[in-house]
């Protein structure tokens, strides 16, 4: 068996640990209540041309662009309150710090997610995610692109990554092969838009919600990748 230790558990954050499609739905309502609708539309066309442009989803930067023509509206300053202070704790799905917890009892559970870096550690440390790793964070522009630095921070004998992004999973798997057991959690629109895709490698593991893990243990996640899951004879001595 692995040593105590070996495993490093990566977790995604959006629509893993919380759901932010809610985010996204409760952040397009307040646009149009103080903007109307073409204004919230208006917005979301930014969101989306920045995150064509940068790789990642950047709220904040979208917002300094969307302030081009209404530098009078007192309305506009409300938002950068409305997304820095939003209640991200509140929008964990069901049992994801017990998850959490649960995995940190079989190897170490380190968040490994996309994102800028203001409100996404921002987005984090509110939701109580940061305090539940113990600050083992990594926010990279193409994690599945960082992950030699990945390895050099947090190395292990066995990574396990959890992602509601079967295209992401199987790009770290082609790079990681055995190394790596690939969880995909059926939760929010990606892993919506996903059904029927041909994805190659498939996940190792899918489970329907991420409190699903409290039902897994160290040899379900070993057993999903079994070449790298076998026992060696280096670690039978």
């Amino acid at each position: 068996m692995l040593s105590e230790g070996a495993v490093v558990f990566l977790l995604d954050v959006d629509n893993t640990l919380l759901d932010n499609d809610r985010f996204g739905a409760d952040l397009g309502a307040r646009l149009e209540e103080l903007f109307g609708a073409d204004q919230r539309d208006r917005y979301w066309a930014i969101f989306t041309a920045l995150r064509e442009e940068l790789s990642y989803a950047d709220y904040l930067a979208a917002l300094e662009k969307f302030r081009v023509g209404l530098e009078d509206n007192p309305d506009l300053l409300q938002m950068s309150a409305f997304m820095l202070e939003y209640p991200f704790a509140d929008r964990l799905y069901p049992r994801a710090l017990e998850a959490i917890v649960h995995l940190g009892k079989l190897g170490q559970p380190v968040v490994l997610t996309d994102g800028d870096v203001v409100f996404q550690p921002r987005k984090v440390q509110r939701s109580g995610i940061w305090s539940a790793v113990r600050g083992r964070v990594l926010i990279y522009v193409h994690k599945e692109r960082a992950l030699d630095a990945m390895q050099r921070r947090y190395p292990a004998r066995h990574y396990v990554m959890v992602d509601d992004k079967p295209q992401l999973l199987a790009a770290m798997k082609r790079v990681l092969g055995p190394e790596l057991t690939t969880v995909f959690v059926r939760q929010g629109h990606y892993a919506a838009q996903s059904a029927g895709a041909v994805i190659d490698p498939p996940p190792d593991l899918a489970i329907e919600r991420i409190g699903d893990l409290l039902d897994l243990d160290l040899a379900n996640f070993l057993a999903a990748s079994p070449i790298r899951g076998a026992v060696t004879n280096q670690e039978r001595t």
